[in-house]
Order: structure tokens, then C-alpha cells, then sequence
């Protein structure tokens, strides 16, 4: 089988795509869907960039604003939530008018944040108006869902733990790049000049854009099954995945808006201070997570994942005696290390959906390329509803954050209710991905086997 490119209504379209045939693979493939991964990673990046802005404009927020720190929290929960949201449509939306098409949309349609930030990021403008513009960044959030959903389909089962974490990692790294940006510009102009940091994003975004439309392509293979929507919405497993993707993923995201305000809050950090540190944790946690599926494609995800949310719960618990104590470097030492397990799970935990799903093929007596198909199928509708949920995490924090800053003027009982969860999300991963003395048991509709696959 070959894969051929052709032009049709909208753009480039490759009409046929077999990854896991690997003299395809050899031949054309791996070229095409690298080159895609490629620019696929530059848009994805500028889209986390613009869905956390609100990170970094509250630091430009002073007493002139008239916004308290719980309303800073609320803000960046409202870019937090809106992210989440959007995410399914955007899922669906790469095989309804083709990652090559949605890309370059999704791209265009980050300037409609930006040029809001623009416009009302000044003392004087109502909090309702903040909160509106806060909101608009979510479409940021989105890029995400459709991004990883379109290059999981690019890619062989055996290849997608590092293609999709070095996808989303390229991704996540714009959220310490935007707050580098923010450190440079308070740095030099001051924090009364947040709209330089806004201003440099136009071209970037105008860039991600029509690179996209000049060296992606559609995948015509890839079209829109509600099929594949409804059963993966019955699948139990794609709600335990999106459960332990709160705790992966829904950490990273909330840590990296919250970081920049808990230094603030809670030791005193002036905006210049915050943001000089504030981008660690999340340039860490990004870089890593392409290390998380590499490693989840060499020992199995499930293993990878239980090690991470282990480490994570140890994390918490130097944070929080660092909290109790007020000890900043201890606390930096924690939260970060938080950010860097974070980024090892995310990409551990995407890369088990997919085996999952194949697994499950497997046990229903599919073999090749028919397993395969089901796989990306499956795994493609349950990723956009997995992210969603994952995302919700970072709500979660942001408004856990919130709370205990409003009550208390400390995060120290916020972080213990995130130690809690993430023994939680321990004992959910090893009862049900690696409870032995067999491997994954996959429960599938009236079946119940035990297929011997690492990939998991």
C-alpha cells in the first residue's frame, strides 16, 4: 500500500495511510508524518502560549487594577476552564475538515485573544471585561485536543509514545516561553507595559498559520465517526484514563497559571521576582514529557505512570512542609520537582491509550492491520475527551488555590488535598493497569481477557 498526496476541496489531502505497514513507513511515511509533527508542534505551542496569557498579564496587574488575589485565581481559572471545553469540538474538527485545515484556522483564531488583550489590558477596565478576555484565551487550550489527535493518526502504534510526547511537549513549552517573555518585558519596559509581551505574539501567531497551510496535509483515512464517539464515550476506559490524566496533565496546566500568584500570595515575590522563577517548573515539565513516552514505549506506560503519581505524592509532601514553614527554597525545590513528574506522566499516560484500545482489538479477535485501525480509531475520539477532562484538572487547582488562599492566606491546605489525589490516582493505576499476577486485564462488553501487551 502507498500513500499518495492529491489535491481536493480545501487543501492538501493524503488519500491513503497505512503507518504500520513498514515499508510504507520506510518508503514515505515516517518523512510525511515528521514533517507534520513538525509544524504541527510550532502551532501547538503558540496555542498554549495564548491559553495561558493570563498567567503572566496578572503579574503586570498592580494595586492600580483593584484586583485581588482570589480574583487573579479566578481569572486564570477562567482561561483554565474555557481551555477544557473547547477541546472536544477541536477534536472532532480534524476529521471533519482535516488537520492540515484546522490547524491553520485554529491558528488564525488565537489573534481574537490577543488583540482583547491589547485592547482592554489597562488600569480602569471592569473585572467582567477581564474576565470575558480571560475567557477567549481557552480557544488556546483547544489546540491541544486537535493537535495530538491529528498526529496520532500519522504515526505506528510502536512510535506514537515519543511522536506524542514530543508533540505536546513542544506544546507545553509555550507556556514558559510566554513567561519568559512576561520576565523579559517587566525586566527591561516595566510592568506597566503589558502590551509589548501581546503585541510580539501577532506575527507569530500570522507565522504558525501559513506554515501550516504550506507544509501540512489532511489525512483523507481520518473522517468524523460518531461510531467511534459514542463507543468511546461507554468505554470505562476512557473515563479511568481521563481520571489520571487530571492528575498528570491537570497538574501541570494548573501549577504553571498558579505558580507566578502562589510566590506572590504567599512569600511576598514582586512581580519581577514571581516571574524570574515562575517559567522553571514548566520549561522542566515540558521538556520531559517526550522522556515519559519514550520510556512508557520501552516499559509500558502503566508502569511509568504509577512510578510518576508515587514520586508526585512524595513531591507534595516536601511542598507542604515547606509551605507549613514558609521555606522558599524547599518549597521551589518541590513544586518544581511536581512540574517535572508531571511532564514524565503526561507523556507516559498518552501513550497508554492507544495500547488500550489495541488491546482491546486484540481480545475481540482482531490481528494487524484491522487491531491497528480499531486502535487509532478508538484512541483518536477518546483523546479530545481524555485532554478535556485532563484540563478540568487545572480548574480544579486553580479554584483549590482560591479557596485556600481566600480562607487561610497560605496554600498549604490546597496542596494537601493534591496529595490526597494523587494517592488516589496510585491505587487506580495499579488496580486496574498492573494488578497482578497476570498483565492488564481488559474488561471489554461481555468479555474478559488478559492480553500480554507492554504496551500498555
Amino acid at each position: 500500500m502507498t500513500g499518495t498526496t492529491a489535491p481536493r476541496k480545501g487543501g492538501r489531502w493524503i488519500e491513503r495511510w497505512d503507518p504500520e505497514d513498514e515499508t510504507f513507513w520506510k518508503e514515505t511515511g515516517e518523512r510525511t508524518a515528521r514533517r507534520n509533527l513538525i509544524y504541527s508542534v510550532f502551532s501547538e505551542h503558540i496555542g498554549f502560549s495564548i491559553w495561558s496569557l493570563w498567567s503572566v498579564m496578572v503579574l503586570f496587574m498592580g494595586p492600580a487594577y483593584g484586583v485581588d488575589p482570589a480574583g487573579k485565581f479566578f481569572l486564570i481559572a477562567t482561561a483554565t476552564l474555557v481551555g477544557a471545553i473547547v477541546r472536544v469540538p477541536y477534536t472532532f474538527a480534524v476529521a471533519r475538515f482535516g488537520g492540515r485545515n484546522w490547524t491553520v484556522f485554529s491558528a488564525l483564531l488565537l489573534l481574537a485573544p490577543t488583540v482583547a488583550a491589547i485592547v482592554v489590558m489597562e488600569p480602569g477596565t471592569s473585572y467582567g471585561t477581564f474576565l470575558v478576555v480571560a475567557a477567549l484565551t481557552g480557544v488556546g487550550g483547544g489546540n491541544f485536543a486537535s493537535s495530538m489527535t491529528n498526529i496520532n493518526a500519522f504515526f505506528p502504534l510502536r512510535k506514537k509514545g515519543w511522536a506524542l510526547g514530543l508533540n505536546a511537549g513542544g506544546g507545553n513549552i509555550g507556556v514558559p516561553v510566554v513567561q519568559l517573555a512576561g520576565l523579559l518585558v517587566i525586566a527591561t519596559a516595566g510592568a506597566a507595559h503589558p502590551r509589548y509581551l501581546l503585541a510580539a505574539y501577532l506575527p507569530l501567531i500570522v507565522t504558525a498559520a501559513v506554515l501550516a497551510a504550506v507544509r501540512m496535509d489532511n489525512l483523507a483515512p481520518v473522517r468524523n465517526d460518531t461510531g467511534a464517539v459514542r463507543e468511546a464515550l461507554k468505554d470505562a476506559h476512557t473515563w479511568i484514563m481521563a481520571f489520571l490524566y487530571i492528575g498528570t496533565f491537570g497538574s501541570f496546566i494548573g501549577y504553571s497559571f498558579a505558580f507566578g500568584l502562589v510566590l506572590q500570595t504567599q512569600f511576598g515575590r514582586t512581580p519581577l521576582q514571581a516571574a524570574s522563577l515562575t517559567f522553571m517548573g514548566p520549561l522542566l515539565g515540558s521538556l520531559i514529557r517526550p522522556v515519559g513516552g519514550a520510556l512508557a514505549d520501552r516499559f509500558g506506560g502503566a508502569r511509568i505512570t504509577l512510578g510518576t503519581f508515587v514520586a508526585m505524592a512524595a513531591a507534595t509532601g516536601v511542598v507542604v512542609f515547606a509551605s507549613q514553614r514558609s521555606w522558599l527554597p524547599v518549597f521551589l525545590v518541590g513544586f518544581v520537582a511536581l512540574f517535572v513528574l508531571s511532564g514524565l506522566g503526561n507523556g507516559s499516560t498518552y501513550k497508554m491509550i492507544p495500547g488500550i484500545f489495541q488491546a482491546k482489538a486484540l481480545a475481540r479477535g482482531m490481528s494487524g492491520e484491522s487491531a491497528a485501525a480499531y486502535g487509532r480509531r478508538l484512541s483518536g475520539a477518546s483523546m479530545g475527551l481524555i485532554g478535556a477532562v485532563g484540563a478540568l484538572g487545572g480548574l480544579g487547582i486553580n479554584l483549590v488555590f482560591r479557596e485556600a488562599f481566600r480562607t487561610s492566606g497560605s496554600g498549604t491546605a490546597a496542596f494537601v488535598t493534591f496529595l490526597g489525589f494523587y494517592a488516589l490516582c496510585c491505587a487506580v493505576t495499579w488496580a486496574v493497569y498492573l494488578r497482578r499476577p497476570v498483565a492488564p486485564v481488559i474488561h471489554t462488553v461481555g468479555v474478559e481477557t488478559k492480553p500480554q501487551l507492554t504496551s500498555v
